[in-house]
C-alpha cells in the first residue's frame, strides 16, 4: 500500500469504496507546519465519471485498485467516443472524449506506445507514452542562425495542441513533445 507521495498521475486508487483514476496532482507545502507536504488530487470515478478533489497528507496510505494496462492503438473517432484497438487480440475499447480530453491533444493514428487502462474489464483511461512525435502545421517562419537554446515561439501541432518551440523550428517539421509537461522535447528522428 503506497503513501500519497508515491501516487502518480493516471494511477487507479480505491477511496470511499469506489475506484478512481487520478488525473492531476498538486503538491503544496504549508508554511509554518511541522510535517510534510499535502497532495491535492483530482480524481474521476471510473464508473460514473464524477469528479472528486481530495487532499491527502504525504504519509496517508492509499489503496491501489486492480487495473490492467493493455497496449492499444487509436483507431477512429465515433461521435463523442474515441475507439482504440488492442494490439494483441484486436478488442475495441471505447473511451468518452471527456474522460481523455487532456490526452487527445497529443494523439493521432500514428501514436505508438498507448496503453488503455482497464478496471473490471472496462476501459477507463489512457496511459500515454512519455514522448510523442507530431508535425508542426503552423508557426512563425524559422530564423536562420537561431540557436537551439534561444527564445521560443508558439507552434500549432497536427492535433491542434500548441507548444512553445525554439525559433529554428519551422512549419512541416516533425518534433517530439513530452506529453506530461506539454513541452518541446527535440526534433523527431527522420
Amino acid at each position: 500500500m503506497p503513501k500519497a507521495s508515491e501516487i502518480k498521475k493516471n494511477a487507479a486508487i480505491e477511496f470511499d469504496g469506489k475506484t478512481y483514476i487520478v488525473k492531476d496532482i498538486e503538491r503544496s507545502v504549508p508554511q509554518g507546519r511541522a510535517g510534510g507536504s499535502l497532495y491535492r488530487m483530482r480524481m474521476y470515478d471510473v464508473v460514473s465519471g464524477r469528479k472528486l478533489d481530495e487532499t491527502f497528507k504525504d504519509s496517508d496510505m492509499i489503496n491501489m485498485a486492480d487495473l490492467i494496462r493493455r497496449p492499444a492503438m487509436f483507431s477512429y473517432l465515433d461521435g463523442e467516443e474515441y475507439v482504440f484497438m488492442d494490439n494483441e487480440d484486436y478488442t475495441p475499447y471505447n473511451l468518452n472524449k471527456a474522460a481523455i480530453e487532456d490526452e487527445t491533444l497529443f494523439l493521432n493514428e500514428e501514436t505508438n506506445g498507448i496503453q488503455v487502462v482497464l478496471v473490471n474489464d472496462e476501459p477507463v483511461a489512457l496511459d500515454m507514452p512519455t514522448n510523442v512525435e507530431l508535425e508542426v502545421i503552423e508557426t512563425d517562419p524559422s530564423i536562420k542562425g537561431a540557436s537551439a537554446t534561444s527564445r521560443t515561439k508558439p507552434a500549432v501541432l497536427s492535433t491542434g495542441a500548441v507548444v512553445q518551440v525554439p525559433e529554428h523550428i519551422s512549419t512541416g517539421d516533425r518534433i517530439r513533445v513530452n506529453v506530461e509537461e506539454r513541452k518541446f522535447a527535440g526534433r523527431a528522428e527522420k
